[in-house]
């Protein structure tokens, strides 16, 4: 059996936001990085899902991609996060 195919990791991460227009904002700004993050030994896809939400879907075929994946949706979500504050605030 080849070492890369012994297991394969998948999650689901989903955002929720509070309305269907801060969903789209988040989801187009979202895609140009998205580009960038196809790798060989993860596979991430976005979705909206509902009215209010983005799901990412990541299958990793090891545990170091995963933990790159997730660190780069959880980046995105930082970046969300401190754009809707920023807008709030104003």
């Amino acid at each position: 059996m080849n070492k890369k195919n012994c297991f394969l990791i998948k999650s689901i991460i989903e955002f929720n936001f509070e309305s269907s227009q801060m969903r789209d904002i988040s989801y187009k700004s979202f895609l140009p990085e998205f580009r960038k993050l196809q790798m060989k030994r993860s596979q991430i896809s976005i979705n909206k899902r509902n009215e209010k939400s983005i799901v990412f879907e990541i299958k990793s075929n090891d545990i170091t991609a995963f933990r790159a994946s997730i660190n780069e949706i959880i980046s995105f979500g930082k970046v969300i996060t401190n754009s809707l504050e920023i807008v709030n605030n104003s």
